[in-house]
């Protein structure tokens, strides 16, 4: 296990470093940079990632006039809305990655990573997610980005095919244990098919975004109308630390032995999703409840902040599989199809990013005029 002491932290956040979970960002806008506030979450909060997609930039060029004037040069340079967004996601990508370079210096390329994702209307095309995601990382020339694919069927092949080709990436809507294992074996392929051209895998790093608040949403609501409120609260970790207990097994093994005698890394969990939804929980129960070795975890603003405040740093995966296995059986003995959730809420999620992009690009439109 490799852990990054940052004494200067608060006591909670000293914690979860010490544990060996990263603390990213899941936010990302112009205004954050240019003044100097996501530099002091780097310095302040210890965080040492961040991530972006199409609701977030959504959020900022709507909600602020900071993009104003690079749109109007945009513009006159002819770029399209597409080509606007893309021009303007990685300027604000590579500047970010920029800020993280000392900490991807510090921690010997494990962490100070910015992410940034393919069309989300690419999901079910392999070959043109591959196309984005190498365009996006020539663009963006840096070490220290990801490029976010979602882990759907297309995906795993293109996650595996820009493994292969050198590129750094954060699978993204990530629900079900089965689909984990899918793309976890796709990144070892990718970096086998590496190996077999001699080409090197040392420094190709990638994450594995698992969804963790909106599988209570679904199941609780699910759970409400059986009366088995008992049971709240309880599927979207239990369902994580089965997918950490697969991680500990599949980059414990022969498999991965023989890759990382060539200096490979394991491709560590990242907890998406971990602002708390429901006022019955805990702000923090998710952050505390998934914090252990070998994890990131990419928060809202909010939660990293109410962690800083009160929460509390423990190892919550390891020998927990057993007790997680148990309370996936309770739900389906009260009528919970996991399965059939996991894969309507990655139908749901791909929709949701489609409905940002289009609302995004008609942002950037209104804004241009």
């Amino acid at each position: 296990m490799t852990t990054t002491k940052q004494t200067h932290l608060s006591r909670p956040l000293a914690g979860l470093a010490e544990l060996g979970t990263s603390v990213w960002l899941d936010s990302l806008s112009r205004a954050m940079l240019d003044s100097g506030k996501f530099g002091r979450l780097v310095r302040e909060l210890g965080v040492v990632g961040v991530t972006a997609n199409p609701a977030i930039f959504e959020k900022a060029i709507s909600g602020g006039s900071e993009y104003d004037e690079p749109l109007t040069a945009l513009a006159e340079r002819g770029l399209d809305v597409v080509g606007a967004y893309e021009a303007l996601a990685v300027e604000d990508v590579r500047a970010a990655a920029d800020l993280l370079r000392p900490v991807y210096d510090r921690t010997a390329h494990r962490d100070g990573y910015a992410s940034l994702e393919v069309a989300p209307d690419l999901a079910d095309d392999a070959e043109a997610t591959l196309a984005s995601a190498l365009d996006l990382w020539r663009r963006l020339e840096r070490p220290n980005v990801m490029i976010k694919i979602p882990g759907t069927p297309a995906g795993v092949e293109a996650i595996s095919r820009a493994t292969a080709a050198g590129v750094n990436v954060n699978v993204t809507l990530l629900f079900s244990v089965d689909a984990y294992v899918q793309v976890a074996e796709a990144y070892l392929a990718g970096l086998e098919e590496r190996v077999a051209r001699g080409e090197p895998i040392r420094d190709v790093v990638s994450v594995a975004s698992f969804f963790v608040s909106r599988v209570d949403t679904a199941v609780d609501r699910a759970l409400a109308q059986r009366g088995r409120d008992d049971l709240a609260g309880r599927a979207g970790i239990a369902n994580a630390r089965v997918a950490y207990a697969r991680f500990g097994e599949l980059f414990s093994g022969e498999r991965f032995a023989a890759l990382a005698e060539r200096g490979a890394r394991a491709q560590r969990p990242l907890w998406a999703s971990t602002g708390v939804k429901d006022e019955r929980y805990r702000d923090v129960m998710y952050v505390e409840e998934l914090a252990g070795p070998d994890t990131v975890d990419t928060m809202p603003l909010a939660t990293l902040e109410a962690f800083a405040d009160h929460g509390h740093a423990r190892d919550a995966l390891t020998g927990h599989e057993e007790d997680a296995r148990r309370t996936l059986a309770e739900l389906r003995d009260a009528g919970i199809d996991l399965d059939e959730v996991t894969e309507r809420l990655l139908v749901e999620g791909i929709d949701a990013f489609e409905v940002a992009m289009g609302n995004l690009l008609a942002s950037i439109d209104r804004r241009r005029a």
